[in-house]
């Protein structure tokens, strides 16, 4: 397991926030998810080969991914 940081710049209020921790935590495969608003940051711990699947994740919620 690894601890990923992404940066999602387009995340601006905790409606965000909650799409996008909702949507990681539902993932198998991810834990520990933390959201840093003032950031735009995601941090999680998974596994390597679930880091591009969480990438889609977002992306799928109209969010780019940095």
């Amino acid at each position: 397991m690894e601890k990923f940081t992404l940066k999602v710049p387009g995340m601006m209020c905790m409606h965000c926030v909650g799409s996008i921790k909702s949507a990681l935590e539902a993932m198998e495969g991810i834990t520990e998810v933390e959201i840093n608003l003032a950031e735009k940051s995601v941090s999680f711990v998974a596994e390597p080969a679930m880091k591009q699947k969480a990438i889609d994740a977002i992306d799928d919620l109209g969010f780019d991914v940095e």
